[in-house]
């Protein structure tokens, strides 16, 4: 791939059909350095993509990042929560800003074709093997975390306060915001007077930037439903209690709890992905498991939610005769990512005078999740940040054309790499000094 134009080009008015038109302005003191830094972080980049670590497995990819702050002068404690790591960069009084990044891969066979695509295959928690890749973008914010935490430690005579950088463990399973806050987070180090992160998407051309004000994504619970019936033959169903026909009834009656008892202003999704029972055409089974994703904004509307499915599920099982009440379990959940709005609109201010107002648009909200919401939900002012990802003239042709382009998760999920990467530092940066005292 040919080198795009450095630093000086990147605030200069570059312009890509149907893509990002960058500022003309020089870059900002802090960032001077990006150009001679950026080899590094493309073979950090690099690395990171052909070697990902499943969800609580992130051993190596922790080393690897607590071995470069500490060369940095970080102060690092690893293992903070499971693999989770915190690095502290402490420069005179001023307020302490946390940057987070996640750390883990996914179970997906990469599909890109890249020439750095990985290969890596590991055990699962169930003990298969599979196929892992960074298809969420987590090496590309693992990467602008680290040019951040690397163009801060080099211009300390531009802020004071305290720089604290967390990189989680398993957020793709929901689990590692909380592991470290568990663990002390908030405790053990010093508790931050904001929080940042960013997170790449698709939907958006590389160069840019996204924001939503408020609720930007949804709370996420995965419920565990096992409905018991009484088992026999196919041709006697009046011998038995068929737990598929409670099932059935379940499912459809469980969206009456979006339908008619939510509110239709209030968002909420009630999704059965799996139903499993039975085992041949002529067995009615003991019993059937559903498996359910649930996504609100508001507590009040999760609470809600959660409790209706349990009690549908008990009622549709009682109006059965079942055996024994059903069995519900909320396996794992996180809540609601709310972005402070005045903490958005400052931040969107001062990024929008280095990448240019251009680069900046306000994205409606949606229905996936992320552990990220914790931090805020434990009190601390947080905001996430959409990154573009996708080369713009790419960009441009799906768009005319009206293509879905390859989502987060997707086997083929592959950013515009310079592109993205310098555009992450950037955005980190400027987040951090707009939030950090200065000299």
């Amino acid at each position: 791939m040919k080198a795009l134009p450095l630093l000086p080009l990147l605030f200069a008015c570059l312009t890509a059909p149907g893509g990002p038109v960058l500022a003309a302005a020089p870059p900002p003191a802090s960032l001077a350095g990006l150009d001679a830094l950026y080899p590094e972080l493309d073979a950090l980049y690099r690395d990171l993509h052909q070697t990902p670590e499943l969800s609580l497995q992130e051993e190596q990819t922790a080393a690897k990042l607590v071995d470069r702050l500490r060369k940095l002068g970080f102060e690092v404690t690893p293992k903070v929560g499971g693999h989770g790591v915190v690095a502290l960069l402490r420069n005179g009084k001023g307020p302490t800003v946390m940057l987070r990044t996640d750390l883990d891969g996914l179970p997906v066979e990469e599909k890109t074709g890249l020439p750095y695509a990985s290969k890596t295959k590991a055990k699962d928690a169930a003990g298969a093997e599979v196929a892992v890749m960074h298809a969420c973008g987590h090496d590309v914010h693992m990467t602008s975390w680290f040019g951040t935490a690397a163009l801060l430690a080099r211009t300390k005579d531009r802020w004071r306060g305290t720089l604290m950088l967390v990189g989680q463990p398993a957020e793709e399973i929901g689990a590692g915001a909380r592991q470290m806050l568990s663990d002390g987070l908030f405790k053990r180090f010093p508790k931050p007077d904001f929080a940042v992160a960013l997170h790449t998407v698709a939907t958006a051309a590389a160069g840019t930037v996204q924001f939503t004000p408020g609720y930007a994504m949804a709370s996420v619970d995965s419920v565990d439903v096992t409905l018991y019936g009484k088992g026999g033959h196919g041709a006697y169903p009046h011998t038995t209690v068929d737990p598929v026909v409670m099932a059935a009834r379940t499912i459809l009656s469980l969206q009456t709890l979006i339908s008619r008892e939510k509110s239709p202003l209030e968002p909420g999704v009630i999704t059965v992905g799996a139903i499993h029972g039975g085992t041949k055409h002529n067995i009615i089974p003991d019993e059937v498991r559903l498996k359910l994703t649930v996504r609100t904004y508001k507590p009040e509307v999760r609470k809600a939610l959660l409790a209706g499915i349990e009690r549908i599920a008990k009622a549709e099982a009682m109006a059965s005769g079942a055996p024994r009440p059903p069995d519900v379990n909320v396996t794992e959940g996180t809540p609601a990512t709310f972005n402070d709005p005045a903490l958005t609109k400052r931040l969107v201010d001062a990024v929008g005078k280095v990448l240019g107002e251009k680069n900046l648009s306000e994205a409606p909200s949606v229905m996936g999740g992320e552990d990220f919401s914790e931090y805020g939900r434990a009190g601390v002012p947080a905001v996430m940040l959409w990154l573009g990802i996708t080369e713009p003239k790419r960009f441009a042709q799906a768009k005319a054309a009206g293509e879905t382009l390859p989502s987060a998760h997707s086997p083929l999920y592959a950013p515009d790499r310079e592109r993205t990467l310098r555009t992450g530092v950037t955005l980190l940066t400027t987040s951090a000094l707009e939030l950090l005292d200065k000299p």
